[in-house]
């Protein structure tokens, strides 16, 4: 966007002038005691206790409470590859969020490469200032190699939000949908439309939550995925593996017919006839911006529930509703990863939030919601300590 198309008095860019961040001292800085006692001479003792026990930063700085939102730019929003600098109003975005919903500190990283071994790299060697790593907005299939070998190299929690976030609270949907519906999550036939990092991550997250792999079907822009669909590699070739037990091939609405469940993470538009082959009572999750893969009002006249990634329709698919309690919880345990059982307990609590109050219009809560995060926290703290990888 070029500067001739900024207008100053729009509450957008009125909003955006100077960030939207600032670092605030927690200590107080009125007298010489108080600088001798943050600063030179005092603070000497407490780095040299770090020294001697490594394990005392955790106490002693700010890293028991803070998470580096690191993106490498080529992935952002429905915008795609618009580099480290234009990313960084939303990596900035990600981090007021996590401050205003989870009391989590956030800063963002916005780095000027793409390459996944200096991706790689510079994150490791920023670890120690953080508690956790949250990758945003890298483009699939890196973003599947970058998180796999941080989670390796590091001892503290990796998450690419664009998979696992969106992934918790699809899960959390579903299974209140669901039981509005008077359905079991294993019995739903299941089509993923869309096959890269959400589509990926929703797949094997709505698996280990209960839905049967064997009744799901996951779409690509060439059509249905399937072990006999030839060339396929890495991330499809194992959800070829892991999906679409009868074989079926074709597009997607063959997908879809007689299917339950359409979870749409791909952008590409589904026609109306395809979502009218579903079965009777279905459910439509099309979580793409700003466009839905179907238009809500067209998916309501053919199915019981809907649900987009928008906020002027019900049901908004809100990532703001796991990362920032995902987050709180594994740093409170002090987890040293994020286990698929702390995601799947993430998206218990987000959807015990409202269990006692479902409607099609209301299947999760608000991402205003005071509830969620410390709902959220509490289930994914308990499931770090049941996995063994809590050390607090």
């Amino acid at each position: 966007m070029s500067s001739s198309t900024v207008d100053p008095a729009d509450p957008v860019f009125q909003l955006h002038r100077g960030g939207k961040m600032a670092v605030v001292s927690t200590v107080p800085l009125t007298s010489r005691d108080d600088l001798s006692l943050a600063y030179t001479p005092g603070v000497a003792r407490v780095c040299e206790a770090i020294a001697a026990d490594p394990a005392l930063a955790h106490d002693y700085t700010w890293a028991s409470r803070a998470v580096a939102v690191v993106t490498d730019g080529s992935a952002v929003l429905g915008l795609g590859n618009i580099g480290p600098s234009a990313a960084l109003p939303v990596m900035e975005g990600k981090a007021v969020l996590f401050k205003q919903f989870g009391g989590v500190d956030a800063v963002p990283v916005c780095l000027a490469t793409q390459d996944v071994d200096e991706i790689i790299a510079v994150v490791t060697a920023l670890a120690p200032s953080f508690g956790g790593i949250n990758l945003e907005d890298i483009s699939a299939p890196r973003c599947f190699e970058v998180e796999r070998r941080l989670d390796e190299a590091l001892d503290i929690p990796v998450f690419h939000d664009d998979q696992h976030g969106t992934a918790i609270v699809v899960l959390a949907a579903l299974r209140n949908a669901a039981t509005l519906l008077n359905r079991k999550l294993g019995d739903l036939r299941v089509t993923v439309s869309g096959a890269g990092a959400a589509g990926v991550a929703v797949t094997r997250m709505l698996v280990a939550g209960g839905v049967d792999p064997e009744r799901m079907v996951v779409c690509d822009s060439r059509g249905i995925i399937s072990r006999q669909r030839a060339g396929l590699t890495g991330s499809k070739a194992e959800l070829a593996e892991l999906t679409n037990a009868d074989g079926r091939h074709g597009d997607v609405t063959e997908a879809l017919r007689d299917a339950d469940v359409l979870i749409g993470v791909s952008g590409g538009l589904i026609p109306e006839r395809a979502v009218a082959g579903m079965a009777p009572g279905g459910i439509v999750f099309a979580l793409a911006n700003p466009t839905p893969e179907v238009d809500p009002e067209v998916a309501a006249r053919h199915v019981a529930v809907v649900a987009t990634g928008r906020s002027d329709y019900p049901n908004q698919i809100n990532n703001v509703l796991a990362f920032p309690g995902v987050f709180r919880g594994a740093l409170e345990a002090r987890a040293s990863r994020i286990t698929d059982a702390m995601k799947v307990a993430a998206a218990d609590a987000i959807a015990a939030v409202v269990a006692e109050s479902l409607t099609p219009e209301a299947i999760v809560p608000s991402p205003l919601d005071p509830r969620v995060a410390p709902a959220v926290a509490d289930a994914v703290a308990e499931a770090a300590r049941r996995d063994g990888v809590a050390r607090a």
